[in-house]
């Protein structure tokens, strides 16, 4: 992910008001991130631990979406939508969005589950358990690390989809 700044942060939000975006608290460390390994940044506000804060970097620059985490609880242990980690050692929420623009001024959203803490670039980045003899584990690894930037970009995509 390319670096951002504060000023940039702010002002990429796609789904949230002038007020919203000067509210945010920054995520913890934001001016010592090591961007090169996040393939998005994600975080929990501080002072809101209810909301959540995604920043995707797209071909057109850096597109922020904010969350909402859903009160209710899961009955069986979901599987994060973005890393599809099986073997997930963090909890996984179910958070809403406001979709962009006219469609979330009049209220729609849209849905996914989560790592709680947005831990999915760290998750990808872990070495997989050799599946069978001959199996390219750094192969494997390449491939999740894709697989988790294409979910979360179509997650944006969706988000700021007209309608």
């Amino acid at each position: 992910m390319r670096s951002i700044t504060e000023k940039q942060l702010r002002s990429c939000f796609v789904n949230a008001s002038l007020r919203e975006r000067n509210a945010l608290t920054l995520p913890d460390g934001f001016d010592d991130l090591r961007w090169d390994d996040l393939d998005y940044l994600g975080w929990r506000d501080r002072k809101s631990p209810q909301l959540g804060y995604v920043v995707v970097d797209l071909d057109d620059g850096p597109v922020g979406i904010m969350l909402r985490r859903s009160d209710g609880a899961a009955r069986t242990r979901p599987q994060c939508a973005w890393c599809e980690d099986v073997h997930l050692p963090n909890e996984v929420l179910f958070f809403s969005a406001k979709r962009a623009g006219q469609a979330g001024r009049n209220g729609n959203t849209v849905g996914t589950l989560v790592c709680a803490q947005f831990e999915c670039s760290a998750n990808v980045r872990k070495r997989p358990p050799v599946a069978y003899v001959g199996f390219d584990v750094e192969a494997a690894r390449r491939a999740r690390i894709e697989t988790l930037r294409e979910n979360v970009r179509n997650f944006a995509a969706t988000v700021m989809k007209e309608g």
